[in-house]
């Protein structure tokens, strides 16, 4: 009898709309241009072209935030000089005001080298790779890796949920697999 009216209880909870407190704590997303949000692709395509630009130029950090979902995450990964794994977490906020300024201050171009996704119903888990440049006109990147996005479609526009990355390493070269575009039909 206990179990039953445990389960029951569960049930409801489940059931029932019940709203996310984390969401209380969220600033409002901006309205994102349809353009960015209806496809994964434009969503992939406007987060690249809004991180990057040239020393002094303000990105638009509004259009930014307008491509995540409330509690949206941005993940960078890496080792520090011991080889240990670090990982910081940023909310798309953060991530502007942190990160961003030096974006802004030294130039900063990021473009898609490659992708890999996979769909099921609503969610796409798409494995992007970068190279960032300081300068369109740099010979060679200073970095490349792989953007993990993690995107929902609400039925009505994209979402990206979280973005998860890693650098590239000698010791972690990107696999030639991730270096084409095999996007399925997300």
């Amino acid at each position: 009898m206990r179990k039953s009216v445990i389960s029951l209880i569960l049930i409801a909870l489940i059931a029932a709309d019940v709203p996310d407190l984390g969401a209380a704590q969220q600033p409002a997303v901006p309205e994102a241009k349809a353009e960015d949000v209806a496809s994964v692709d434009a969503i992939i395509r406007a987060v690249y072209d809004v991180i990057s630009g040239p020393a002094g130029q303000k990105r638009d950090w509004n259009r930014f935030r307008s491509l995540f979902a409330p509690g949206a995450r941005l993940v960078p990964t890496g080792r520090d000089q011991s080889g240990t794994g670090r990982m910081r977490v940023w909310t798309p906020e953060e991530y502007a005001t942190q990160a961003g300024a030096n974006l802004e201050s030294s130039g900063f171009f990021e473009r898609e080298l490659g992708r890999t996704s996979e769909r099921y119903g609503n969610i796409v888990q798409a494995f992007s790779t970068y190279d960032s440049k300081r300068s369109l006109s740099d010979e060679k990147p200073f970095m490349r890796g792989i953007n993990s996005f993690q995107v929902w479609n609400d039925g009505k526009r994209w979402w990206i949920v979280s973005i998860f990355w890693e650098g590239e390493t000698p010791g972690n070269p990107i696999p030639e697999k991730y270096l084409k575009f095999n996007t399925g039909s997300p």
